[in-house]
């Protein structure tokens, strides 16, 4: 199970363009967290609505440029 919590619609909605980059990039699948649970048909649905509006946000505010990956980097938490 994956411990990286997705973020809420509204922390979406407030996110800069850095902060959104950072969860297109190391956020886990959608589901991923809930794989085994009864609930996971429900976790998936809520997790995929939020990772598609990260990156329509993301896409809007100009999405990924050079600058903007390095400044991101490959490393979660770096």
């Amino acid at each position: 199970m994956s411990t990286r919590a997705y973020p809420t619609l509204g922390q979406v909605e407030a996110a800069d363009r850095i902060q959104l980059a950072r969860w297109w990039r190391f956020l886990p699948s959608p589901g991923e967290s809930a794989i085994g649970c009864k609930n996971f048909p429900d976790v998936f649905a809520g997790e995929a609505a939020i990772q598609k509006r990260i990156m329509e946000r993301f896409e809007a505010m100009g999405g990924w440029t050079p600058e903007v990956s390095k400044q991101v980097g490959w490393q979660a938490g770096a």
